[in-house]
């Protein structure tokens, strides 16, 4: 590692947050130790997903994106279990409200920007609809198993799954990404490549030279560092969190919506990056590889945690989320089927993703 790199804020970060969690672990914090704690967790879940980038451009697409899809996972499943440990009886929904969030934020805030952004480029944007379509299949099929199925199931008072029900859905969600992820990588690796307006699949993305097996390692190790001081930080300022949602008299979904905002942020730049370069099969990659990822990870996460967890565990939805999801998962289908999209569709994405935030502060 050069001068120059060890300089990089992303280097010095993660070292820098795990500091102030050991600093701050166990002590009451006032207001300004906790802003600092704040930036420090922001700052690391910024440099996380840098390290997970640059291992994803030496492992190339679309290995690339699915580095980045579980890195943002273990942020965002460290982030519901710490919250849910300390918030009691008001946390049971905060796994259900992390993994819906995160699904509007990809189907709809990803996609859509991406698609704006892209069209504004190119007019007409095009994509392999083969391994957009069988993507976008995985993520309605678990959503409606996870988040849809607990509302009508009769076995558990309310919105809750049984243990057998929980267990059942915790499995088939591992399953059902395990086997995407196989198809993605090996069986039809070639469906989810970049291609050019005439259909021909594109050459690696030269915008940068791949690093060094030393450079990946570095950012491995650091990776690993940034995880750590984000699960911690995110503990040490989960109570702020909760406080201020209370504070301003907003609903607990609002929490949830905080938590998936903060980690598929560098996310969404990423694949905005990916559309403004023409590839926009790599934004759709990791707009629906992160969706699947924070079903198929976090809901057989928080199963198993839930042993150990106080209070209950609700994954039901509402009535108005379950028409957002429908609706979600309709207009996504005529969006990827063409192969083909323009501005409008990506308009359309943009106003459903809108109305969920609006509606998440004003049920």
């Amino acid at each position: 590692m050069t001068t120059a790199t060890a300089r990089q804020w992303t280097t010095w970060v993660p070292l820098l947050a795990v500091v102030a969690l050991v600093g701050a672990w166990g002590r009451e914090l006032p207001g300004f130790a906790l802003v600092i704690v704040g930036l420090c967790l922001i700052g690391a879940v910024l440099a996380a997903v840098h390290h997970a980038e640059v291992v994803a451009h030496r492992v190339g697409e679309p290995f690339g994106s699915l580095v980045l899809a579980v890195a943002v996972t273990i942020i965002e499943v460290g982030l519901i279990v710490t919250l849910m440990a300390d918030g009691g009886d008001k946390a049971s929904t905060y796994a259900r409200d992390t993994v819906f969030a995160a699904v509007m934020i990809t189907c709809n805030g990803i996609v859509g920007i991406s698609l704006l952004v892209g069209a504004l480029r190119n007019r007409v944007i095009v994509f392999n609809a083969e391994g957009s379509g069988g993507a976008l299949a995985t993520v309605c099929t678990l959503a409606t198993m996870t988040l849809v199925l607990p509302t009508f199931t009769t076995g558990h008072a309310g919105k809750e799954f049984t243990g057998g029900q929980l267990a059942f859905a915790a499995i088939a969600s591992l399953a059902l990404y395990a086997l995407f992820v196989g198809v993605q990588t090996v069986r039809h690796r070639d469906y989810f490549l970049p291609v050019h307006p005439d259909g021909s699949e594109c050459g690696p993305d030269e915008h940068a030279p791949p690093p060094s097996d030393r450079e990946t390692w570095w950012s491995v190790g650091l990776l690993l560092v940034a995880l750590v001081a984000v699960v911690g930080n995110a503990k040490l300022v989960s109570p702020a969190i909760e406080s201020g949602v209370d504070a301003a008299g907003l609903p607990t979904a609002v929490v949830g919506v905080v938590i998936a905002l903060l980690v598929l942020l560098p996310e969404t730049l990423a694949a905005v990056r990916a559309a403004r370069r023409n590839r926009f099969q790599t934004s759709l990659n990791l707009a629906y590889g992160s969706a699947i990822a924070s079903i198929g990870l976090t809901i057989p996460s928080i199963a198993l945690a839930s042993v150990w967890l106080p209070g209950p565990l609700i994954l039901g939805e509402d009535a108005t989320h379950m028409v957002l999801l429908a609706l979600t998962g309709l207009v996504s289908a005529l969006t990827v089927v063409p192969g083909r999209a323009t501005l409008l569709q990506g308009g359309v994405h943009l106003a459903l993703f809108t109305a969920f935030v609006f509606l998440s502060f004003s049920p």
